[in-house]
């Protein structure tokens, strides 16, 4: 322990040795220098984590063209950290680091004009920045442009290129496109049907804890997609997605344990879950929840608050819930006309 204490306590002097050098030569204007500086700051290494100075020396850096400096402040202005957020100085930044080659610059830029963040929404300047940083094979900008392609932002729906850039983007170890591809085989969008593929390339998302790739695994175990039916197995990925918040696992926990699916019949723990997404504004889990009091699911059956949640879901257009809705609206009149007063 007194080893470890006496290292950790050599590291730190080390750090704090760095930190003097590195603003003893920002002092004599060293671009370099005054880049590992903010970052010094901005980490809390050697000193006190201060976004308000590394802001500060970022801007000297980057006044004598170091790319990296251009870049950080692009992120702190566009994020409000160190200076209130500015979407136009963060577009300036960028736009410095990304005319000099930087892709992460060049991603983020074409991402401000597809938002419209500093600058009116542009699709077709989002795609070109995300062509030039796509070209230095950058793993967001290539998804970026399968999301366009896929989503008809600024070129023509187009699914087979649209699999292209997310294979592209997978091959790279991006995560979101591992479950893109998933999706992609999943529903034969842009190439054949493959559920074997699909899982594959779901299974490599949820190892990196992709919730909508562990829903998407619980989905294809529940409906027999390429695999046996298993509906234990299906709670299991259900329930590593609802943990981190997913709201569609978390209707389907409640339903599993509503109707008996792989766990005990459970009307009380449906509602947990139920809940939960319904916190998160869920149409089928408030139209759910709904269905619990309508029918007296673990609780007394009760008119008012079948009607109170299927009116919830009914207005984000659920259509049982809209149905149900006037079901119990008639039939909580035809009482009040039997029982005037």
């Amino acid at each position: 322990m007194e080893e470890l204490l006496k290292q950790q306590h050599d590291i730190a002097l080390a750090i704090e040795a760095e930190f003097i050098r590195g603003r003893d030569a920002a002092a004599k204007g060293e671009a370099e220098a005054q880049y590992n500086l903010g970052v010094m700051y901005q980490k809390g290494q050697g000193v006190a984590k201060n976004d308000a100075e590394a802001m500060r020396c970022y801007k000297l850096s980057a006044a004598q063209g170091n790319v990296i400096s251009q870049f950080n402040l692009g992120l702190m202005f566009e994020k409000g950290q160190g200076a209130s957020e500015d979407f136009v100085q963060a577009l300036h930044y960028y736009k410095l680091a990304a005319d000099h080659g930087h892709a992460a610059a060049q991603y983020r830029l074409g991402l401000m004009h597809n938002c419209g963040h500093g600058v009116k929404q542009d699709f077709q300047e989002g795609m070109r920045w995300y062509k030039l940083s796509a070209a230095q094979n950058h793993a967001d900008a290539k998804y970026g442009i399968a999301f366009m392609y896929e989503h008809h932002q600024g070129v023509e729906q187009d699914d087979m290129e649209a699999f292209t850039w997310y294979r592209a983007a997978a091959e790279l170890g991006h995560f979101d496109a591992h479950n893109k591809l998933g999706v992609m085989y999943e529903h034969g969008r842009g190439i054949k049907q493959d559920f074997a593929q699909a899982l594959h390339w779901y299974h490599l998302a949820a190892a990196r804890g992709h919730h909508a790739a562990q829903y998407n695994i619980g989905v294809m175990y529940e409906h027999e997609q390429g695999v046996k039916l298993d509906y234990h197995e299906a709670l299991r990925w259900y329930q590593a997605a609802a943990t981190k918040g997913s709201a569609d696992a978390q209707t389907k926990m409640g339903f599993m344990y509503a109707n008996g699916r792989g766990v005990a019949q459970n009307y009380p723990e449906a509602m947990r879950w139920y809940k939960l997404a319904a916190a998160q504004d869920h149409a089928a889990a408030l139209s759910n929840l709904g269905f619990m009091f309508d029918q007296g699911q673990g609780v007394e059956a009760d008119d008012a608050q079948a009607l109170r949640w299927y009116t919830m879901a009914a207005k984000k257009g659920d259509p049982n819930a809209i149905k149900n809705r006037d079901l119990v609206q008639a039939r909580i009149e035809a009482h009040q006309a039997q029982h005037p007063g």
